[in-house]
């Protein structure tokens, strides 16, 4: 299908828009690390039941295997675990400012080790998008927050998310171009490790431990969850791999990088928050830069 690998990039970006507001909801009931692990269980869960029921094979070479799993570790590991410090560190605003380094890293990447080229009007497309928006990440929170300092530490989590998302899709991609992969098998290649890796660290923790009592209390935070889950991990991540195996990774990626642009809309319905002519502006710019993604 044509500009398939465009379109399943849009749907992830839909689907990581909704999965910020209901994650940032459940997180603030029962604490950002709870949700993490949870968020995988459920994804796992949710997988497992599809590819049971559609009979999905696992006919995969063993380079492939490597190769998703190595994808798992360095995006889903080391750079959601980045993403989060970053958020800890910095606030949202200016992690997410710092994210949107993301799908040039990942294009560069593409270029040295894929032999991916864009030509001058995809170039100028993805300039456009990742200028939009930052525009909206620096506007949207006007009142930012007095934790939020930038610091060196917090930069170097945040650059960390970008890079771990960059080279977690370009591994994606070689496993993809070696041959066919289903996106949910390739999902739950990625998830399952991921999570087999962060247990050790989360019952260190003692955060399993207290998984089922916490949910129990709060079963709002448990319904967040469950929906950031279906719509986060279990559908953003199978269409985002989807949309790498269907396309560039630099296109992909920041079509993938436009949820601040999508979550204006719900930001002004569900939190009331008045959009700035800035905010307009740059959410403008990033859907021109988009459709220009669109017409390469």
């Amino acid at each position: 299908m044509p500009l398939w690998g465009e379109f399943a990039a849009l749907i992830t970006a839909v689907f990581w828009s909704g999965t910020s507001i209901v994650f940032t909801e459940a997180s603030i009931r029962v604490g950002s690390a709870l949700v993490n692990i949870t968020r995988l269980f459920f994804a796992i869960v949710l997988l497992s039941l599809v590819i049971l029921i559609v009979q999905l094979e696992f006919n995969l070479s063993s380079t492939q295997y490597i190769n998703l799993i190595i994808s798992g570790i360095i995006g889903l590991v080391f750079g959601d675990s980045c993403l989060f410090k970053a958020f800890q560190i910095l606030g949202a605003r200016i992690s997410m400012l710092f994210m949107a380094l993301a799908p040039p890293i990942a294009a560069v990447l593409a270029y040295f080790f894929l032999d991916e080229s864009l030509s001058i009007v995809g170039i100028i497309g993805i300039i456009i998008t990742i200028f939009g928006i930052g525009i909206v990440i620096t506007q949207r929170e006007v009142g930012a927050k007095q934790s939020e300092k930038i610091n060196k530490i917090g930069i170097l989590y945040a650059m960390g998310g970008a890079l771990g998302q960059g080279v977690g899709l370009i591994f994606a991609k070689v496993a993809f171009n070696e041959g066919e992969i289903n996106g949910f098998v390739a999902a739950f290649i990625r998830i399952v490790i991921s999570f087999l890796v962060l247990i050790p660290f989360f019952v260190y923790r003692k955060i399993i431990q207290k998984a089922v009592k916490t949910f129990i209390k709060d079963k709002k935070a448990l319904l967040f969850t469950l929906i950031g889950s279906i719509i986060g991990p279990f559908l953003g991540i199978t269409f985002s791999l989807i949309s790498v195996a269907n396309t560039q990774v630099g296109i992909a990626s920041t079509i993938m990088a436009t949820p601040p642009i999508l979550m204006l809309p719900l930001v002004k319905i569900i939190y009331k928050e008045q959009l700035t002519s800035a905010s307009i502006l740059g959410a403008f710019l990033a859907v021109v830069g988009v459709a220009i993604l669109f017409l390469v």
